[in-house]
């Protein structure tokens, strides 16, 4: 029987992604021990062959090295869990074997059956599958575009007074519905389009963009701080701007541990 605390490391570019699906297994896991956090493949490769974790929870989708590399460099000496926004990744293969994979972000009654899978393995002391065959067809699925990771929207073409500016989406901070336009909001200047919320959450890199309310999106990369008012309603605010953008109920959970 397995005495010693289960171990993890957990690999994601996004520094929120990782305090999220932290502060998500100390709920479903508590016993679980994180033992490290990797913001690239390579990081997390060498991360885990310093400190054989049980487990590692890879984004698929990171600089330097991706989480399927990263996968193949780790295969046999750890289990393996993906963690992706793109459900194009999450072949059925992953749910049979000895992988898992969840999606961004994560839903705790996913990650509790995640985490329940995880325990019964470790339970009954199974080694970590090769994955061979698993991992090689995922890359002939990547490999022929099959799964390419779908585009999305980079720029916005919004007004700022008489003129059109193009807007990267790197410079926005939020955008925030207003009467019949849509706010774009930087941090040197406002601009107005006429694109509703619903069609940007679609449209706007999930990873990039959290929905807080059905009248704002956020940069995630750009929020300075989540607080409570005095009602306890979550309150965000962003780097370089002062404007207060409250969370609704349907959305706390995405900053359940910030």
């Amino acid at each position: 029987m397995r005495q010693a605390a289960p171990t993890a490391l957990i690999a994601d570019d996004e520094r929120l992604m990782r305090e999220q699906i932290i502060g998500r297994l100390k709920d479903a896991w508590p016993e679980l021990q994180i033992i490290g956090e990797a913001a690239n493949g390579l990081e997390a490769v060498a991360m885990a062959r310093a400190q054989q974790p049980d487990i590692a929870f890879l984004d698929i989708r990171m600089p330097e090295m991706d989480g399927i590399q990263a996968a193949r460099a780790l295969a046999g000496q750890c289990h393996i869990v993906f963690v992706t926004a793109y459900d194009q990744y999450a072949v059925t293969a992953f749910e049979q074997g000895a992988v898992d994979y969840l999606l961004k972000p994560a839903d705790p009654e996913r990650l509790a059956t995640t985490c329940e899978r995880l325990r019964e393995r470790l339970g009954k002391g199974g080694e970590p599958d090769g994955m061979e065959a698993l991992l090689e067809q995922l890359a002939r699925r990547l490999g022929s575009g099959e799964s390419k990771p779908r585009e999305y929207l980079r720029w916005v073409q919004a007004s700022v007074g008489n003129s059109l500016r193009m807007i990267s989406s790197r410079e926005i901070l939020f955008f925030r519905a207003e009467d019949k336009y849509t706010r774009v909001q930087t941090e040197q200047f406002e601009a107005l389009i006429r694109k509703p919320i619903k069609e940007l959450v679609d449209e706007l890199d999930p990873d990039e963009f959290w929905q807080i309310h059905r009248a704002i999106l956020v940069r995630v990369d750009a929020i300075d701080q989540v607080s409570r008012d005095f009602r306890g309603q979550q309150i965000v605010q962003m780097k370089g701007n002062e404007e207060k953008l409250e969370v609704s109920r349907s959305f706390t959970h995405l900053f359940k541990h910030m």
